[in-house]
């Protein structure tokens, strides 16, 4: 066991007290001990430093050389740990320098991003943001490795005493023709919609499954003609084709305002996603990732 192991840190508190008040009676008051639980202190750390560190003369205690060349550095560890240890760090948006990482589907980057990017602009000028896509497993272990700040969409698979959520909205599902559509006009029923062609997008987001699973229950099949990992090309696909596609009410929406497009109930009613934002409970007292945390629910929560 080394020297440091058997050292009692709050002893360096004793010795503070001694040496700003020269006196073995003031210093007890302020440390609310009594004399003899002082003097008792004191003789420990007296043992421990190899030195008398204070005498006793006719108006109190007068420091020893050792005791004058330690003072700087006992008062600079005290103040460490009162500012850098006990004191909470304040997170001022309006002038921190930072980076939040935050974990999205190409989905959230579409239809949320931009908003928040809004208001990041407008009351964090100096914060820069990072979005990630990796599947759960990776996620959980950036969380962990604190690589990751936020996890924003839809995750069902992330999940542990450590990983901590909140629900923001549910999202419903809309399905998607082109607007001069040769056979949909207005309405899409359930034998346009099994006799027709899909685009089907698989990405790390997991909403697709949603609406296989539910199709399967009602035994509806799609022809899935075009397979794709980005729903960045859809609108112009959609736009320029017979195809049809289903995809969460929000991105359905964005569609609508990049290409001609009718946007229609699905002919079955899909379950809603459940659309939340994650954290790892290391950083859940963080400042900044409590703001951060508060920013989004702000922006998106119903």
């Amino acid at each position: 066991m080394s020297r440091m192991d058997r050292f009692d840190l709050n002893l360096l508190v004793v010795f503070d007290a001694v040496w700003r008040h020269r006196h073995l009676g003031l210093a007890s008051t302020e440390l609310e001990l009594s004399q003899p639980a002082l003097s008792h202190a004191l003789k420990r750390l007296r043992r421990a430093i190899g030195d008398e560190l204070f005498i006793k003369i006719s108006t109190g205690m007068q420091p020893t050389a050792r005791a004058v060349q330690l003072a700087p550095v006992v008062q600079s560890i005290l103040e460490a740990v009162r500012d850098q240890v006990l004191t909470t760090p304040d997170f001022d948006p309006k002038s921190t320098h930072r980076t939040f990482t935050i974990a999205m589907t190409d989905i959230g980057e579409m239809a949320l991003l931009p908003k928040l990017l809004g208001r990041l602009m407008s009351e964090a000028p100096s914060i820069d943001v990072c979005t990630v896509s990796m599947s759960p497993r990776e996620l959980i272990a950036a969380f962990q490795n604190a690589e990751v700040d936020l996890a924003i969409g839809y995750f069902p698979d992330l999940s542990g005493s450590d990983i901590l959520q909140q629900s923001l909205f549910k999202d419903s599902f809309v399905s998607i023709v082109r607007a001069g559509h040769p056979v949909v006009r207005g309405k899409l029923t359930r034998k346009q919609f099994q006799s027709l062609s899909h685009a089907v997008v698989k990405t790390e987001g997991r909403s697709q499954e949603v609406v296989d699973q539910f199709l399967k229950q009602y035994g509806i099949r799609r022809r899935k003609l075009v397979r794709s990992p980005h729903f960045l090309s859809i609108p112009m696909i959609i736009a320029s084709t017979d195809l049809v596609v289903t995809v969460p009410v929000k991105l359905g929406e964005l569609f609508g305002r990049i290409a001609d497009l009718q946007i229609l109930e699905p002919p079955v009613p899909i379950p809603s996603i459940d659309v939340k934002q994650y954290w790892h409970r290391s950083r859940h007292a963080d400042p900044g990732n409590r703001w951060l945390r508060k920013t989004v629910m702000d922006l998106f929560r119903r």
